[in-house]
């Protein structure tokens, strides 16, 4: 490889990884966002059935979950961090527009839920969710697993990278 080819892959190396930072960042930002609004909400959520889970409780459930995924893809920020964001992210978002819009039984010990309003918070929370995992899936699909490694590239004489 050329000196030239050299910079301008380095170059190329030195983009693609702030990119990924900032991915990082505003995955791990939108997940803290939909956590944060999850704990402020838990407490009104917490009407417990006799032998029931509160939705409250599943409210922390989802912060915790949330929380984590945010820490693991900004530490990290492999594609299974990505995954885990991603999934994460879709799977809250999942769970509030289905109870926005289908009425939910209790099942087990989980409580009945719908709730069809949509009021700022839980709107915020859902774009959150979704910004997260559309977020994720772009951070996924761009990480070069293998080259940021160390691998060897193909076509520079030793064995083809990830």
């Amino acid at each position: 490889m050329s000196r030239a080819a050299g910079r301008t892959r380095a170059g190329a190396d030195v983009h693609h990884g702030a990119l990924m930072l900032v991915l990082q960042g505003l995955i791990a930002a939108a997940l803290v966002v939909t956590a944060v609004i999850h704990l402020q909400l838990a407490p009104g959520y917490q009407q417990v059935p006799h032998d029931g889970i509160g939705q409250g409780t599943l409210f922390r459930v989802q912060a915790v979950a949330s929380l984590a995924a945010a820490l693991y893809v900004l530490v990290r920020g492999t594609r299974p961090a990505f995954l885990i964001a991603g999934v994460t992210a879709l799977a809250a978002l999942v769970a509030v527009v289905i109870t926005s819009y289908v009425p939910l039984p209790a099942i087990g010990p989980l409580p009945s839920m719908y709730e069809p309003v949509w009021y700022p918070a839980k709107t915020l929370s859902a774009v959150a969710e979704a910004m997260a995992a559309v977020l994720a899936v772009v951070g996924h699909a761009a990480h070069r697993g293998g080259a940021s490694r160390g691998a060897i590239p193909a076509g520079t004489g030793g064995a083809a990278g990830s």
